[in-house]
Parts: C-alpha cells; sequence; structure tokens
C-alpha cells in the first residue's frame, strides 16, 4: 500500500464523514460559461451523475438578491428554490449553497430544514471582510454547516491571514477554504499558505482548497495539498472537466482519479465521463474555458481576471502588449475591476503623439485625387476574389490593405494599426504604413510612414477600428473616390474573416455594425462597397 495511507487515515463504508472530500461545483461556477441556465432537467441530471460518482459534496448554485426565480437557472432568492434541483435519491452526497455577502440579504435565507441544502458557503472580498463575518455567523446560527471562503487569500499578508483565522475560530464554521480566486499560486505559495493556516485554525474545522487554471497548475497543487501531511480533514473543490469562468478550475475527475489510486477512495469516474460527454463538452465548444497566456499574466500579477478579459476584448493587443499593461496596474486597483481606470491604462499606452505633418504630406502628393481600394480581411474576398481582380484591372485604384498584405491582391501600401497583425506579417514589398502606438514593434523598422495613432483613432467612439482610422486618414488626403472590399461587417454565425488567422478574440454584433455606420456617417465622405458588407 502507498506510504500516504500511513499519515491521512481512509475511512470506508461508515457513517463519519470522510477525512478527505470532494466538492463538485460545476452548476455554481460553472454556470460562469452559461450564465447558469443549465436547465431544470439537465441540472437535476448533472447531479445525479455526481450522486453516483460518489462525490462527497454537490454545489447546487447561487444564492443571490435576483427580481425573480428561473427554475431552469441555478440561482436562486431562497434555499428552497435551490432545494428543487436536488433529486429524490441522494445516496451519502451532501449539498451546498454559495451566497456573497455583498449580492445576498441574508433574512432570505429560512432555516436549516433538516433536508435539501446543508451546507452554505460564504464569501467576501477584501473591503468588505468584517462584515462577512457577521454575515457568517447569522448562516451558522440558521443551522447550516458553514464554510467560510475569503475571496483572494494570495492577496493577504501574514498577518492578516492570521487575522482571518482568529475571526473563524471565533465562529467555528464547519469549515474554512483557501480560495486562490486569480488563479496566482503555486506551489511554495501552496506550501506556505497551508502550513501558516492549518498551524493556527481550530483543528476541529475542516480546511478547504479551491483553485483556478490561470497557470495550469490546479491538478498539480491539488495532488500536493492531498499529499501533504495535514493533521486534520480536508476538503478540494472541483468542477466537470474543469468548467468554470475562464480560465476554469480544478477538473474534479483529475483529483479523483489520483485519490482513488493514492488514498484507495472509491469515486466513480465513469459516471463523471458520462455527464462530462453528454452536458459539458458540447458547452466547451460555445466558450473555451482553459488555459490561456492572458490569464496566466492575470495571474502573474495577481490581478482580477477581468483586467485580461477586458485587453483581449481590445482586439489588437498581443499578448506582449497586454503584459506590459498588466504590469502597471497600480496595487490598490488589483482586486476590483475599474473599467475607467483599465481604458486609461489602454489609451497611455496606446498614447505615442508624433508630428507626422511630412508624412501626411508625401502620402497626399501620392494619394490625392486618385481613386482608392481599400481591402479589409473579410470572408467576402474569397467569394468574391474574381470580381475584385477585375475592378482592379478596370479602374486602376492605389489600394490599401488593412491589418494584412493579401496574397492574391497587389497592394500599394499595407496600412497598420494593430501590433498583433503586424508582428505576424512577414516580410513583402508592399509599402508599410504604420501609426505611432506601433513605434516598438518588431516589424516597424519596415515602415515608410509612420502617422500619429491619436489623430486618426478619434473618429471611432468604441476605441481602435483600423477600417475607421484608414477613412480618417484618406478623408485627410483629398483623395477622388474610395471603393471598399472585405470589409463584411460583423455577423452572427459567420466566418467573418477570410482566414482564421485573422480572427478576432472579442464578440461584437450588430451594434458594432451600427457604431461604424455612424462613424462612416460622422466623417461625411462618400464609401462605396464593392463587395457585401453589413457597414452599408
Amino acid at each position: 500500500m502507498n506510504q500516504l495511507n500511513n499519515f491521512i487515515p481512509i475511512i470506508h463504508d461508515t457513517n463519519e464523514e470522510p477525512n478527505v472530500m470532494l466538492l463538485d461545483c460545476t452548476l455554481r461556477d460553472g454556470g460562469y460559461v452559461n450564465n447558469w441556465n443549465w436547465g431544470h432537467d439537465r441540472a437535476k441530471s448533472i447531479i445525479r451523475s455526481l450522486i453516483k460518482s460518489h462525490i462527497d459534496v454537490v454545489e447546487v448554485g447561487f444564492l443571490r438578491n435576483i427580481p425573480f426565480f428561473d427554475p431552469d437557472v441555478t440561482v436562486a432568492n431562497t434555499i428552497e428554490e435551490l432545494n428543487t434541483f436536488i433529486p429524490d435519491s441522494t445516496g451519502k452526497t451532501i449539498f451546498s449553497g454559495m451566497a456573497m455577502r455583498s449580492n445576498y440579504d441574508i433574512k432570505k435565507l429560512s432555516p436549516y430544514s433538516g433536508k435539501g441544502i446543508e451546507m452554505i458557503r460564504i464569501t467576501a472580498h477584501d473591503y468588505d471582510l468584517k462584515e462577512g463575518m457577521a454575515f457568517a455567523r447569522e448562516v451558522k446560527d440558521r443551522g447550516y454547516k458553514l464554510s467560510i471562503n475569503p475571496i483572494n487569500i494570495m492577496g493577504y499578508s501574514d498577518d492578516k491571514v492570521l487575522w482571518i483565522i482568529d475571526e473563524v475560530n471565533r465562529i467555528e464554521p464547519y469549515q474554512f477554504s483557501i480560495v486562490d480566486t486569480f488563479g496566482s499560486m503555486k506551489r511554495r505559495d501552496l506550501d506556505r499558505i497551508v502550513s501558516l493556516v492549518d498551524h493556527n485554525l481550530d483543528k476541529e474545522i475542516r480546511l478547504s482548497l479551491h483553485l483556478h487554471e490561470n497557470m495550469s497548475l490546479s491538478t498539480l497543487l491539488a495532488q500536493q495539498f492531498v499529499d501533504k501531511r495535514i493533521n486534520r480533514k480536508i476538503a478540494i473543490d472541483g468542477s466537470l472537466m474543469g468548467m468554470g469562468r475562464i480560465p476554469g478550475n480544478l477538473p474534479i475527475e483529475l483529483i479523483a482519479d489520483y485519490t482513488n489510486e493514492y488514498l484507495n477512495k472509491i469515486y466513480d469516474i465513469d459516471f463523471m465521463m458520462d455527464a462530462i460527454n453528454e452536458h459539458i463538452e458540447p458547452l466547451k465548444g460555445e466558450s473555451n474555458w482553459g488555459y490561456t497566456p492572458a490569464y496566466f499574466l492575470s495571474a502573474h500579477y495577481n490581478l482580477h481576471r477581468n483586467y485580461a478579459e477586458h485587453y483581449l476584448k481590445k482586439g489588437d493587443l498581443t499578448t506582449k502588449d497586454i503584459n506590459h499593461i498588466l504590469s502597471r496596474i497600480d496595487l490598490y486597483k488589483k482586486t476590483v475591476f475599474d473599467k475607467d481606470y483599465a481604458d486609461l491604462l489602454y489609451r497611455n499606452y496606446q498614447d505615442h503623439q508624433i508630428d507626422d505633418s511630412l508624412a501626411i504630406d508625401n502620402l497626399s502628393s501620392e494619394l490625392s485625387n486618385k481613386d482608392i481600394l481599400v481591402v479589409a480581411p473579410g470572408s467576402s474576398l474569397n467569394d468574391y476574389n474574381k470580381q475584385i481582380k477585375h475592378f482592379i484591372s478596370e479602374k486602376k485604384p492605389k489600394v490599401i490593405a488593412i491589418n494584412f498584405i493579401p496574397k492574391s491582391i497587389s497592394c500599394n501600401y499595407a496600412f497598420f494599426s494593430n501590433n498583433k497583425r503586424l508582428e505576424e506579417e512577414s516580410s513583402s514589398n508592399t509599402d508599410l504604413i504604420i501609426t505611432s502606438n506601433l513605434i516598438g514593434s518588431s516589424n516597424a523598422n519596415r515602415a515608410v510612414y509612420v502617422l500619429d495613432y491619436n489623430s486618426l483613432s478619434k473618429a471611432f467612439t468604441l476605441g481602435c477600428n483600423s477600417f475607421i482610422m484608414i477613412l480618417s486618414l484618406l478623408k485627410r488626403l483629398t483623395v477622388n473616390n474610395i471603393y471598399v472590399c472585405g470589409a463584411d461587417g460583423y455577423v452572427k454565425d459567420s466566418p467573418n474573416y477570410f482566414s482564421n488567422k485573422y480572427r478576432t478574440s472579442d464578440l461584437r454584433g450588430n451594434d458594432f455594425n451600427i457604431a461604424v455606420k455612424e462613424a462612416i456617417r460622422k466623417l461625411n465622405i462618400n464609401v462605396e462597397f464593392i463587395t457585401p458588407s453589413a457597414y452599408k
């Protein structure tokens, strides 16, 4: 038998709770992916599979202040509403719900009835932690097993952690959880924090661990936690296939398999796989949680993940750019996302003001009173390739591509305002026009003209848009006619780009199309689209 069994006693087939428990939070934490809209029958089916898998605790959903309860959504005002998802046959599995102090009225929580959800896990931010402890006491007073889960333990000093533990010991909850909210924990961090908590936490309180997948370390850290010589009962959170707010959680099936092998646990992986195949994998095709470099960077700086998401949605930043911006976030702004502050950092990063008067004069001499064809990387370039080439042959316009250099269309210039796109392009004979925010790019030395970013970017209210920027430039140059191809706009269920290489990471829709049309109108220039476009 493995040596681990010498220091963690394993309990089977008794009424006593096991020393090592697994809590599945798919329906609660996984709900960030699908807005908790599982469907009532599907939610129950997932719970049945987890019960058959012998998972110790299943978290049914959130308690929140909401206008009304939707029976297909695992977010509820009352414990009775959450209990409707629990099947009649529950085996030895117990059930939990989660409530955040700042968005749930404790007066709505009725006393524990002896059935249904038995454990309430409460959570609070650093700025309302004292209030969170009072909230926790009220939960316990209502007869529930109480789990205290402070947000982002990695953001606290050792002294603050000790203060938290003192408060927890006074409350005497069922469980205390180490929550790595921003996924920034490494192995040595785990060793330090677990040792600090374990040494000071009352031995009767179960110690739990909740991990995120920002650095692809959740399974390693969970195994490390199991293998530590902790003289108390422990618990580990996970979700099926790691489903959760991107980049996701610890996959519960992986830690279940590990504890089966090394702790003689009896979790039935087959039922977890059935639930994954039937309910979880189809969702991953729609929202691909898992490791991505940007979320690694948010973890590296111990930041709220919304900062990484916000900069990813900009669509014009490389991961290196995101790294540089995240590194500038002030300490007091890290734990709560501030959109205005994030946008200010973005503008400052992009703000490379230069005097481009000479470049404008030279471009004007080359392009004024000329017909111009602007080529954007829309999927219509494939469908209308012959027509576009025929148009060029007849009209003989000056051709300017936007943020790419097409192989099938000969261009006079390629205009770049997007660093990510510029760095993707290999050498070409096409003259490059770049904006000043790209001066530090590895390909910037190939540019024939560098234009002031700020003067061109102001024409669009939703941020950087290269199409509007090139139209603003052409208006300043007093060109003759402006024709456009490949500016298809954003169409639902459409490839949008002629190549997957140019896919953007954000989800733009008809509101964006309307904003582009309005920007063209305000420029007061005539634009003729020679391929279909939602911007018409």
